[in-house]
């Protein structure tokens, strides 16, 4: 939010918590589910290659080499029929090196320098590029990560900072090994990975629909902070 006031951003990250909110409240009630958005969606198992970046960004997460087995969930966000076009999702969870985990989340969008930061739909889940729309704190900056499909079951994730040049990161390798999509949560905001933190306005941001999803399922929703 460059260029606001910190009183100004608060309150718009409010006035946008609450309008996601009474969306997600809107589905849940049209559409009784476990998940009001991205109802349905498939997991599996993958490797993720994280290659290291060269100059480094100072991320730990970004600059590491290191080879992860992940969990994945490809999903559509308002789950309309197939042969329509949708908001497409993906989440990555990755364990930590002390054994927590941290999840990333995508949805389409475009790469562009403004682009990056608007939702658009797709025909198929890696029709468009994804990216994670809104930007972790950095060291670097506020860094924005991308998802691309390469070709077969390969896709490159990709980092930038601001609207800088994207930078190849790591390559996700998925597999076809399905786990129960129900039982898998993905919370950006309460499992972070090392170097990748969420600015307070992103929190306030997400907050009140996630917090309704939580409901929505019969948990409890004290703290929910994001989920997907």
């Amino acid at each position: 939010m460059k260029g606001l006031s910190p009183e100004l951003g608060r309150r718009a990250a409010s006035v946008g918590g609450a309008v996601l909110a009474t969306g997600t409240r809107a589905l849940a009630a049209v559409r009784p589910a476990a998940k009001p958005l991205h109802p349905r969606g498939s997991v599996a198992n993958a490797c993720l290659y994280r290659h290291g970046l060269q100059p480094p960004l100072g991320v730990d997460f970004l600059d590491a080499v290191s080879t992860d087995e992940v969990v994945v969930r490809e999903s559509r966000s308002v789950g309309l029929p197939g042969w329509l076009p949708d908001v497409h999702g993906l989440a990555i969870k990755v364990t930590n090196p002390d054994g927590s985990h941290g999840d990333l989340l995508f949805s389409t969008t475009g790469m562009g320098r403004l682009t990056r930061y608007a939702l658009t739909l797709s025909r198929s889940q890696y029709g468009r590029p994804m990216t994670t729309l809104l930007p972790y704190r950095t060291v670097a900056g506020p860094v924005v990560l991308a998802a691309r499909s390469s070709g077969g079951s390969t896709v490159e994730i990709l980092c930038a900072v601001g609207d800088g040049d994207w930078r190849h990161v790591a390559d996700l390798r998925l597999s076809h090994l399905e786990a129960d999509d129900q039982s898998v949560s993905f919370d950006p905001v309460r499992h972070q990975l090392p170097g990748l933190e969420q600015y307070g306005w992103v929190r306030r941001l997400r907050a009140p629909s996630y917090v309704t999803a939580r409901s929505s399922r019969g948990e409890d929703a004290v703290g929910a902070t994001g989920d997907s």
